[in-house]
């Protein structure tokens, strides 16, 4: 590599007015190699430490929410299939297992909110499956699900 050196005090015979620069050879310098921070292979180490314990927690998470998730589920009692709990069964007027003879003016949305009050579209969807249809008959007998 060359470098521009200036000598404006040496004497030269000047042809022009600028001053003289001439080409002076630099020393050459070898490349330096940067040894500083961890190794390549103890960052690879530690990136896979780290991704095991994200692993383990993110499992370790996925188990707590299903035994959250089982737990709630337990705190209701369970749910009958028309969707009353089993500590809410003694609310309704009727409850599973029952047979009920469908008197005159009954519609089944006024037997599905006796059988559950609190959610009478899922009792009405369980009676409606049961049924096979949304239509009764004055005289017909249910059995309640």
């Amino acid at each position: 590599m060359a470098a521009i050196e200036m000598f404006p005090d040496e004497v030269v015979e000047i042809v022009s007015p600028r001053p003289a620069l001439r080409l002076v050879p630099s020393p050459v310098q070898t490349p330096r190699q940067f040894r500083t921070g961890t190794p390549v292979a103890q960052r690879l180490q530690a990136r896979e430490r780290m991704m095991q314990r994200r692993r383990r927690t993110i499992a370790v998470a996925a188990v707590s929410l299903a035994f959250l998730g089982l737990g709630l589920q337990g705190l209701a009692g369970g749910t009958t299939p028309t969707g009353l709990s089993a500590s809410m069964e003694g609310v309704s007027n009727l409850t599973p297992g029952m047979v009920y003879v469908v008197q005159s003016g009954d519609t089944l949305a006024s037997i599905a909110a006796q059988v559950n009050p609190l959610n009478e579209h899922q009792a009405f969807k369980a009676l409606a499956s049961e049924l096979r249809s949304t239509s009764i008959i004055p005289g017909e007998h249910i059995l309640i699900p």
